[in-house]
């Protein structure tokens, strides 16, 4: 995740770390924690730019490129 998201051109400059948070054995289930520095609020950032359905689209894009 960290290559994912340091190196993507929407997020990258934002992107401070990713972590696991919690694992299960049981379902291969893996929760993180994304950590992103952002600017001060400008209009429409919160709500585009780090949008969760837009970090997940960011992840998954990068699934489907390597396919």
């Amino acid at each position: 995740l960290t290559d994912v998201y340091s190196s993507s051109p929407a997020l990258g400059r934002y992107f401070r770390s990713a972590q696991v948070v919690h694992f299960s054995n049981e379902n291969s289930t893996v929760f993180y924690q994304l950590v992103f520095s952002v600017p001060p609020s400008t209009e429409g950032f919160m709500e585009n730019t780090m949008n969760p359905d837009f970090i997940r689209n960011v992840l998954r894009q990068n699934i489907y490129d390597e396919d």
